[in-house]
């Protein structure tokens, strides 16, 4: 474990699928000598990648952990998914993390899922740096892709290097190095030892005034970041590279700017500038803020209570939050971020989410996604990562810390799933291990959920996307060996309302000898924002004659009726307000279960009166293709009920943009293929939920 805390980065490489993420994660593995050899993706020979169903599909599925050591610097490095089907291990990663490298395809750039995981970094405010990848490909465009950072993302990327050359050996100007606009030197790299070697000269001199340009805008973001850089540059006094790096650092660390390096992971060019700048720019635990938390014990007598402080310190009480849970036979494995304090082996720590005591009965380095064979430790410190075996009850997101000086971190929120199957045993033999199968791979998954029809005997699994539920089908029967029926995916419908309804819930009935009354008054409306989450309020005014047993009871079952569903088909509800302002009790006869019956009647006739909507998930969907294919594209688009939102030319490509319902676009990627002979492709992301058509909310009334 790291000694030297101010030393320690815990990183995430972050991108679009095939931008280079692991490719780049492999070369950094390869040059700080945690390896002998340079794995390859297409090959299925990466460290990170070492799952069965990621070495077949050449991407990343889960997130890999990887530790390795460059120069002064200890480096823990989560690998993450580009595939927004798998956006949870993005997330996840993103919360415990203190810096992150975004990578770019020099060819295309910008892309859909490089926006999310761009919005997602911006959501943890986790300081980044960019390294625009394959530099070497045919259609390369170094200032297009720098050019797009700032309007599509928001971000102000300041290069501290340049390209020599760019695209293939056959061209006519091929990349070869890199330019440093700090030290104004070229770099070139050794093909021969694969990057390892690296040559270090001045800068020809054709390429000198350009190089003397890019380092001047270099220099005015510095100008912009340190008051003593711009005084010197008033004065016309030499500014020192020590001087040009704190700035760029302390400019990287309050997020004002990302520094920007380019290469080609594939080929080891411009890789090891990427890892010095890693411990350069990027924040230890020591540059970032304390972590907050609340008190546990308040918040459940529900207190506010002041807000909880834990300093990157091994002095402070111990807290740490589990991220991941990777589930084994030998005891699930606990992937935990360290905030403060020491965690050690067999000892005992407490989590307040389930409010249960758990043990630590041992701690290991991670390498990828299995424990390191020689990384059992006893302890680990704050800033650290490691994974821990023993707790049985905590999930991800939950806190674990100190028995005595509780605290509770926020947790992960993670996207809701889009897209169901019905599944079921082939035989009752298989039911059981079914059951315990399905309820691993809950823990290990938080966007994967899974209900059983006590009805019909199926189970009805949800994920983030085709491909989701498509590696979960290849679990099922190929990893775990089960005997499994798979029906048809269909998409998750929400229901909401049309309109406002004012209605008056009644319950006036003879029950016995007792005749029970009670009256409530509902009003119901739509939110602006249709996929937002019910809002239940008590309007009753103080001095209403009823008791607070009555009160809760009436509140309860309208919060419970809107958690059952919506009035089409029973699909999650959300979109609407509904409020009590009235009531009306007798003298004798009222109570809690009268006014239970008459709140559900409340809540039937005015959703009924207010009209209920059924609503579908829609799709941000982003191609990127020759312009040759373009029309058929576009038509075949417009056919699947899709809006075209924009199109845009990027070099020699199209991208379209285009918002289309998620029912419409099972097997779209195969499609793409099919219209543009292999040549186009495409990603999608969830949007909004839009109101369906009339015949998608008939046919579930029939």
């Amino acid at each position: 474990m790291a000694s030297d805390i101010s030393k320690l980065r815990n990183i995430g490489i972050i991108a679009h699928i095939d931008a280079g993420k692991t490719t780049v994660t492999e070369r950094m593995l390869y040059l700080s000598g945690a390896k002998h050899r340079v794995g390859r993706v297409d090959h299925g020979t990466t460290d990170t990648d070492d799952d069965p169903e990621e070495q077949e599909r050449g991407i990343t599925i889960f997130s890999a952990c990887v530790k390795y050591k460059w120069k002064d610097y200890n480096i823990n490095l989560l690998d993450t998914p580009g595939h927004v089907d798998f956006t949870a291990e993005v997330e996840r990663c993103l919360r415990v993390l203190d810096g992150a490298v975004t990578v770019f395809s020099a060819r295309e750039g910008v892309e859909a899922q490089s926006e999310t995981v761009w919005r997602q970094a911006d959501r943890y405010n986790v300081p980044r740096i960019v390294f625009i990848n394959k530099m070497d490909r045919e259609g390369a465009n170094f200032e297009a892709v720098l050019g797009d950072i700032a309007p599509r993302l928001g971000g102000r990327p300041v290069p501290i290097e340049i390209p020599v050359g760019q695209g293939p050996a056959h061209v006519s100007d091929p990349f070869r190095g890199v330019i440093d606009l700090v030290d104004m030197k070229m770099l070139q790299f050794d093909p021969e030892t694969e990057g390892k070697e690296v040559t270090e000269t001045d800068i020809p001199a054709e390429l000198l005034d350009d190089a003397m340009l890019w380092r001047e805008q270099m220099l005015e973001a510095v100008y912009d970041l340190s008051e003593e850089a711009a005084m010197l540059a008033l004065e016309e006094k030499e500014i020192s590279r020590d001087m040009i790096l704190a700035a760029l650092r302390h400019g990287v660390l309050e997020r004002k700017i990302q520094v920007l390096l380019c290469g080609s992971a594939l080929h080891g060019i411009g890789v090891q500038p990427l890892m010095t700048a890693v411990g350069n720019f990027l924040p230890s635990p020591l540059d970032r803020p304390p972590v907050e938390g609340i008190d546990p014990k308040k918040a459940d007598k529900g207190q506010d209570g002041k807000k909880l402080l834990r300093k990157p310190d091994v002095k402070e009480p111990f807290c740490g939050l589990v991220f991941k849970i990777l589930p084994a036979k030998t005891g699930d494995n606990y992937w935990i971020r360290v905030y403060s304090g020491e965690l050690k082996q067999n000892s005992r720590v407490h989590c307040p989410n389930r409010d249960k005591k758990e043990n630590i009965a041992q701690i290991w380095q991670i390498h990828a996604t299995k424990k390191d064979r020689e990384g059992q430790t006893e302890t680990v410190s704050a800033g650290d990562i490691a994974c821990v075996i023993g707790p049985r009850f905590a999930i991800t997101g939950d806190t674990v810390c100190d028995t005595k000086e509780l605290i509770e971190l926020p947790s992960i929120k993670f996207a809701e799933s889009v897209i169901s199957m019905a599944i079921e045993p082939e035989n009752t033999g298989d039911k059981k291990k079914l059951e315990e199968t399905l309820d691993m791979l809950r823990r290990q998954d938080p966007t994967f959920h899974a209900l059983e029809n006590e009805e019909t005997g199926q189970t009805l699994i949800s994920g983030m996307g085709e491909l989701h539920l498509e590696v979960i089908q290849h679990r099922l029967t190929r990893d775990f060996g089960l005997n499994v029926k798979f029906y048809k995916p269909r998409v998750n419908y929400r229901e909401t309302i049309g309109g406002t309804a004012d209605v008056v819930g009644v319950c006036n009935r003879q029950i016995g000898a007792t005749q029970m009354f009670a009256r409530l008054s509902v009003k119901i409306s739509p939110l602006d924002d249709s996929s937002a989450p019910v809002q239940v309020f008590d309007r009753l005014p103080p001095d209403t004659p009823l008791s607070n047993a009555m009160r809760d009871a009436a509140m309860d079952e309208l919060r419970e009726r809107a958690a059952g569903g919506g009035m089409i088909a029973g699909f999650p509800l959300s979109g609407v307000r509904i409020e009590a302002y009235a009531a009306e009790v007798a003298e004798e006869g009222s109570d809690e279960v009268a006014f239970r019956i008459a709140a559900g009647d409340a809540f039937d006739n005015a959703m009924q009166k207010a009209g209920p909507v059924l609503l579908e998930p829609v799709m941000k969907v982003e191609v990127t293709t020759p312009e040759d294919y373009m029309g058929e594209l576009v038509g075949d688009l417009q056919q699947r009920r899709a809006i075209i939102a924009a199109t845009e030319a990027r070099g020699a490509m199209t991208v379209i943009t285009a918002h289309a319902p998620l029912k419409e676009m099972f097997g779209y990627s195969g499609a793409v293929r099919s219209l543009s002979q292999g040549r186009a492709g495409s990603s999608m992301e969830p949007l909004n939920y839009q109101p369906a058509p009339k015949a998608d909310a008939d046919s579930f009334l029939i």
